[in-house]
């Protein structure tokens, strides 16, 4: 692999900035093949070098995934002239690494995007064949009922001729305003909302909590990141969605 400076290979495990890379090579915390790194534009090939940071060694990971926990007013893209994209949530050397959205969530959506730069996986978790689910909370005008979850669960097809796949739809409350679950196994343009809209149920309010196999981490604030851990990239590259039918929840009220 090609060498790189020392303070990005240290950046990409998540664990320290490059500003903090420096400080710990400054003060003799780094070592390449043994001896102590002097500078953190020291260069080292991370998969063949032996690097340790304060006596660990070092995990190198070649591509940089994100857990962001989206805000509304924010739009899923790498950059945009009507407004702060998700990227504009990040300091720049992230940006630098040629990060994109896995897929995107509407200006007015909060909750779980994933942001990388690994197109291969990327793809094969948007691509329509693997029908990943997606798991929304909603909130909705209007009472949900039984017969709006049987519609859901049979496939919707919307009034501009949108066939969509059959999804779940689980009851959280209802009344006046309704809350629910949405587990849909595709990604259309703006489908939550359009479909609830088609049973006369408009939305309020959409957060996405799930994608595969990766719920949203709670303790993030909106508008917060993480890189995503070890254990999370093994779910993201091992994941095969083994549902062929979508299984809607019973109502709950």
């Amino acid at each position: 692999m090609e060498k790189q400076r020392l303070d990005k290979i240290i950046a990409s495990t998540g664990r320290w900035s490059r500003r903090e890379a420096k400080e710990l090579i400054r003060r003799g915390r780094v070592l390449v093949d043994g001896a102590a790194a002097h500078s953190a534009e020291e260069k080292a090939d991370p998969e063949a070098s032996e690097i340790t940071v304060n006596g660990e060694p070092l995990c190198y990971r070649r591509y940089t995934w994100l857990m962001l926990n989206k805000p509304a007013g924010v739009l899923s893209a790498t950059e945009d002239g009507r407004g702060r994209t998700v990227l504009d949530l990040l300091p720049p050397d992230l940006c630098r690494r040629g990060l994109f959205p896995v897929g995107r969530l509407d200006r007015d959506t909060e909750g779980l995007l994933l942001l990388t730069n690994e197109g291969g996986l990327a793809h094969d978790l948007l691509s329509p064949r693997r029908h990943v689910d997606k798991v929304y909370y909603t909130r909705v005008s209007g009472r949900l009922t039984e017969a709006d979850r049987e519609a859901f669960a049979a496939g919707l097809t919307l009034p501009d001729g949108l066939a969509c796949l059959p999804a779940g739809l689980e009851i959280l409350s209802a009344g006046e305003e309704s809350e629910a679950r949405v587990t849909l196994r595709e990604g259309k343009f703006h489908q939550v909302k359009r479909m609830l809209a088609c049973l006369g149920k408009p939305v309020l309010y959409l957060e996405r909590v799930r994608m595969g196999p990766l719920e949203l981490d709670r303790s993030l604030p909106r508008g917060a990141y993480r890189f995503l851990t070890e254990k999370e990239l093994e779910k993201l590259r091992g994941f095969d969605n083994p549902t062929k039918n979508v299984k809607s929840s019973p109502k709950t009220s």
